[in-house]
């Protein structure tokens, strides 16, 4: 079914607008470009007697995964990042996994959710894109309405308790003469990821540009690099390979959308007390 509503209908809301549009269901398509300068975030969701082992994930792979915010057991808001925001209904999609497997795509988690469910919300990179156009860099998934592709590598992260496994990457092309300028811009977004992990040949990372495991592919230039980031997809590969009974994440390029500004400021031990509620 298409979506009732397409990403350009969203332009110029504001976050708690979005997140009100995402929770009726009236959209479930991917949230890049939208609310430039407010921080988007990923989802994990998952019972509170793993949320200590995924906890020590994230801060063991801060570059793909790092952490913006954690609910409280059973609480399905993040007031820090948002005084409305219900970890329920606030995405356009999801995903769910039982025993590593997906077994559904709802846009409304409500009858899932449990009394022991812990919620953390994940920086992404799409909070560096209006940075990005900004400064004159084409964002080619955004030009064609499409998820950004990603693609699981052959980095591996640094595993926790029942968490490991590789770590995502987001490519977009950059002109080859600019990777050093947009190396220096994204490193001041380390809540989204950060500067590159890799430039140049995506086979040394073992990827194949024509086929993303997330998102769709977009055509790379003759004067241009692929140029690849952290991703918050990396928890999803992490919850895939523990195994647990139940857990949730949002649909790949479907982010929560906080009011929280873009984290130029740095990831902090501040910003991550700040990020944190219930604890």
């Amino acid at each position: 079914m298409p979506d009732a509503l397409r990403s350009a209908d969203l332009a110029g809301l504001d976050p708690q607008d979005l997140r009100r549009v995402f929770r009726d269901g009236g959209y479930r398509g991917h949230t890049a470009g939208l609310a430039p300068g407010r921080l988007q975030c990923n989802l994990a969701i998952m019972p509170l007697a793993e949320a200590r082992a995924f906890e020590d994930f994230c801060a063991l792979n801060p570059v793909p995964c790092p952490l913006a915010g954690q609910s409280a057991a059973g609480d399905p808001g993040l007031p820090a990042l948002g005084r409305d925001i219900d970890l329920r209904r606030d995405v356009p999609l999801y995903h769910v996994y039982r025993d590593g497997a997906l077994v559904d795509r709802p846009h409304d988690i409500s009858d899932l959710w449990r009394d022991d469910m812990v919620g953390f919300a994940i920086g992404c990179s799409f909070t560096m894109e209006a940075a990005l156009l900004q400064a004159g860099f084409p964002m080619r998934h955004i030009e064609r309405d499409v998820t950004v592709p990603m693609y699981r590598s052959t980095i591996e992260t640094t595993p926790a308790g029942p968490f490991g496994g590789a770590v995502v990457v987001s490519m977009r092309p950059v002109h080859r003469d600019r990777i050093d300028e947009v190396r220096d811009l994204t490193a001041r977004f380390p809540m989204a990821h950060g500067a590159p992990l890799h430039v140049g040949d995506p086979s040394a990372i073992g990827i194949d540009l024509d086929r993303p495991d997330w998102g769709s592919a977009v055509p790379v230039g003759p004067d241009e690099l692929p140029v690849f980031w952290g991703c918050g997809v990396t928890p999803q590969v992490a919850m895939m390979q523990a195994r647990l009974p139940l857990c949730i994440s949002h649909a790949p390029g479907a982010m929560l959308v906080t009011d929280r500004d873009d984290g130029t400021g740095g990831n902090d031990d501040n910003d991550q007390q700040q990020g944190k509620t219930g604890q």
